[in-house]
């Protein structure tokens, strides 16, 4: 069974910084894309970063800087590094993973961790 959990997410204040985890099960974690994306309170949900198989990364303008996408292929963690962080960056934010042997178009997602930023 695929499963994905996240941890790291909370309650900062602006300007501080947050280390979201992803922990993948079930897949062949090395050659899966993985990403990180957030839903804040009435929007989309919306790409925040992802890491591809040879480590191509891309990173929403938004977090451009600021936040930092890793994987860890011998723990089959994906790591989500965010600095000065901002009240913006608030939302509920799902690990993702996608690869060649999906069962569903949109990959494999978890379930969700809450990143609050207020003062």
């Amino acid at each position: 069974q695929v499963q994905l959990v996240e941890s790291g997410g909370g309650l900062v204040q602006p300007g501080e910084s947050l280390r979201l985890s992803c922990v993948a099960s079930g897949i062949i974690f090395s050659s899966y894309t993985m990403g990180w994306y957030r839903q804040a309170p009435g929007k989309q949900r919306e790409l925040v970063a992802i890491i591809t198989s040879l480590a191509q990364i891309n990173y929403a303008d938004s977090v451009k800087g600021r936040f930092t996408i890793s994987r860890d292929n011998f723990k089959n963690t994906v790591y989500l590094q965010m600095n000065s962080l901002k009240p913006e960056d608030t939302a509920v934010y799902y690990c993702n993973a996608n690869g060649p042997t999906s069962r569903v178009r949109e990959g494999y997602w978890g379930q969700g961790t809450q990143v609050t930023v207020s003062s």
